[in-house]
């Protein structure tokens, strides 16, 4: 199974091709996805790209971690997973 990668410091201009097709370039890319806000539809600045396996996910984040990508210099390390929220109330 492959790894998620975070993707920070994206440019708004970025789109999700253009962050698949930096990836490809270390590997198979399940999936590119570039957060964006539920009202507006604005990127966020930052994003998530899957890897095929563990050892492309390392060389992605070896390779890409620091580079110029539509003029940022993006931050790419492996996705932590989100803490759950509970759903009790005080």
């Amino acid at each position: 199974m492959g790894k998620k990668l975070y993707v920070g410091n994206l440019s708004y201009s970025t789109t999700e091709g253009s962050l698949r097709n930096l990836f490809q370039a270390y590997g198979n890319v399940a999936s590119a996805k570039i957060i964006t806000d539920r009202d507006s539809g604005v990127s966020k600045g930052f994003g998530f790209v899957e890897m095929g396996s563990d050892d492309e996910a390392n060389a992605a984040i070896n390779g890409t971690n620091g580079v110029d990508l539509d003029g940022r210099q993006i931050k790419v390390n492996e996705a932590m997973d989100k803490p759950r929220r509970s759903n009790d109330r005080y």
